[in-house]
């Protein structure tokens, strides 16, 4: 199975990391305001998911979902939850911790695509 979201062994300890300290998380990235389209970390159920969000799928147990809108760009390719270095602008729960979670990608391969799809 082909996976949409992964995440990097540093993303997964800050996520653990944050989990001790705030429970239950989940993920969003849309394409709106503050830091654009980072991923956002929540507590999970503090952030209302829409009709149109999408579930791309889990990184360390929590739900990733992403606006409608924003698949429709990123649909093409695999992304991988990373954190880097700096304070965001965002509501995410990492940013008093003096990092931001990261989105990086790479396009599917034609035969992922076909995988996708079934």
């Amino acid at each position: 199975m082909i996976a949409r979201i992964l995440a990097t062994p540093a993303a997964i300890d800050l996520i653990e990391t944050l989990r001790r300290q705030h429970g239950p998380l989940m993920f969003h990235q849309s394409g709106g305001c503050c830091d654009g389209s980072q991923p956002m970390c929540f507590p999970e159920g503090e952030f209302k998911v829409g009709q149109s969000d999408v579930l791309l799928g889990k990184v360390a147990g929590c739900n990733f979902y992403m606006s409608g809108d924003q698949f429709e760009y990123w649909k093409h390719t695999q992304l991988t939850l990373d954190v880097i270095s700096g304070r965001g602008s965002s509501f995410s729960l990492e940013i008093p911790l003096g990092v931001r979670f990261h989105i990086r990608s790479r396009v599917f391969s034609e035969e992922e695509i076909k995988a996708l799809a079934n």
